[in-house]
């Protein structure tokens, strides 16, 4: 299924490609321009995806790794787990970002090269670095307990770290910035005259954001939410430092599976359900949000 949408859509973008630029350029001399990127393509991501369905398939029992994964209702839990705790996030990252991503994108001087800088410091710090963080803040012994303490709020430490509200709170702080950046660059190119035009129109604040603004930056949240979405359900570093076994996720396991127990078929099938589910909710999401016209400008 995942090696069917690949082709598809590599199809799909070779045929594209040779429309849009047959205008300029000649068929042979188009072929030529991209050949390079098909192969870096091919070598760097359809090849080991072949290759990883390869492994996850045994010759003895091709599907039995498949079936391992359905028929113990563990990595079933787990799966949904993922998804869940990415879709909590995603959310999380949508109701933070857009509000922060419109106050910078309407600042002026001084002030938006602050908030750029805001947005552009946590990039260039290590993930490591920042889930190391939530481990000081939220521990036993942590600063947020002590203070709790000192404070007479509580007389016991309490159970914040390696819970699954430990992960969603340091995977949203460390995916925040790539759900700000595509909304900040979405409202950034939309023109002051619209609004101006709403107001003059008779259009209050609120209409006017929700009838002009928020439908032109459409395509910035639709591509924030599908990084956020697809990163989340990926994420390794994070998830295994202040998660516990109740916060287990995909990416987790199938690491467990390939450095500890050393099942690579199993960890491969892991991997490929994983891709596979991950490709049919985008489109699902995509084909969910195509009313728009500007979300279709997103490819």
């Amino acid at each position: 299924m995942a090696s069917s949408v690949i082709t598809q859509s590599a199809r799909s973008s070779f045929r594209w490609l040779l429309a849009s630029s047959s205008r300029y350029y000649s068929p042979l001399l188009t072929v030529s321009l991209i050949l390079p990127l098909l192969v870096l393509l091919a070598a760097g991501f359809v090849f080991p995806m072949l290759r990883l369905i390869d492994i996850s398939m045994p010759g003895d029992a091709p599907f039995s790794t498949y079936l391992r994964v359905f028929e113990n209702p563990l990595y079933v839990e787990v799966l949904l787990r993922t998804f869940r705790t990415a879709a909590i996030v995603t959310i999380a990252c949508f109701l933070i970002g857009y509000p922060t991503a419109y106050m910078i994108a309407h600042m002026r001087g001084w002030s938006a090269k602050l908030g750029m800088a805001c947005m552009f410091v946590p990039l260039w710090t290590s993930i490591l670095v920042r889930s190391y963080v939530w481990i000081v803040l939220l521990g036993r012994n942590g600063i947020i307990n002590n203070s709790l303490m000192e404070l007479g709020l509580i007389s016991t430490p309490l159970k914040m770290l390696y819970t699954e509200g430990a992960v969603v709170l340091a995977m949203t702080h460390v995916l925040m910035p790539f759900m700000i950046l595509p909304i900040h660059s979405a409202l950034r190119s939309v023109p002051g005259t619209y609004e101006q035009a709403a107001r003059n129109l008779g259009a209050g604040p609120i209409a006017t954001f929700w009838r002009v603004t928020f439908p032109l930056s459409l395509p910035g949240v639709f591509a924030g939410c599908v990084i956020c979405f697809i990163l989340a359900i990926g994420f390794y570093i994070t998830p295994a430092l202040v998660g516990g076994p109740s916060a287990l996720m995909m990416a987790t396991l199938i690491g467990q599976q390939t450095i500890v127990l050393l099942d690579w078929p199993f960890a491969a099938a892991l991997s490929v359900v994983l891709l596979t589910a991950t490709l049919l909710l985008v489109l699902i999401f995509r084909r969910a949000l195509s009313f728009s016209k500007g979300l279709n400008s997103v490819y």
